[in-house]
């Protein structure tokens, strides 16, 4: 059902103007649906249609479409592929204000020092698409690899991942 409604508006020539684009892309970012493989692969061959990567980052492939797609006041013409998240990126160092925004609470780690200042917040329990593999949340973050720029993401994270990751900051605290 999804992929068929951004093929029609694909076709159809929606994802052309500012507001259409939006809508999305930047929904996704904020896990409108929640994170699925089967969500990411359609937004990712509908932004392979209106431009091409920067993967310069190198474990995400950024593209820069051609009209604004922020929203609530939030501007961005970045939609990003990373791992198992999608999102954009929004202009300025954003996190406190997207936080507020959308009800995000600081994180504990800093993600192996790949992020200065994050926040994120976990769908409710009705919301997960694969509670017994992980989480999916919507997450701001900055980083010094983002210069100006917060990410906004709908982000999955396994069980396991979530784990190691739990561990290291317990063992890096000790």
């Amino acid at each position: 059902m999804l992929r068929s409604l951004f093929t029609v508006m694909i076709a159809s020539g929606a994802l052309q103007g500012a507001n259409a684009s939006a809508e999305p892309f930047y929904d996704a970012a904020l896990c409108k649906p929640p994170y699925t493989t089967a969500s990411a692969t359609t937004l990712y061959e509908a932004a392979e249609k209106l431009a091409k990567p920067d993967t310069s980052l190198l474990t995400a492939y950024v593209y820069t479409l051609p009209e604004d797609l922020g929203q609530d006041g939030f501007k961005s013409q970045d939609v990003v592929f990373a791992g198992t998240s999608v999102g954009v990126l929004v202009q300025g160092l954003q996190a406190d204000a997207l936080a507020a925004r959308y009800h995000l609470e600081r994180e504990r780690s800093s993600l192996l020092g790949a992020s200065s200042k994050g926040y994120a917040r976990a769908l409710p329990p009705g919301q997960q698409p694969l509670p017994d593999a992980g989480t999916v949340s919507i997450i701001a973050r900055e980083s010094p690899s983002l210069p100006g720029k917060t990410l906004l993401a709908c982000e999955f994270v396994s069980k396991e991942d979530r784990q190691a990751l739990e561990a290291y900051d317990k063992a890096r605290s000790q």
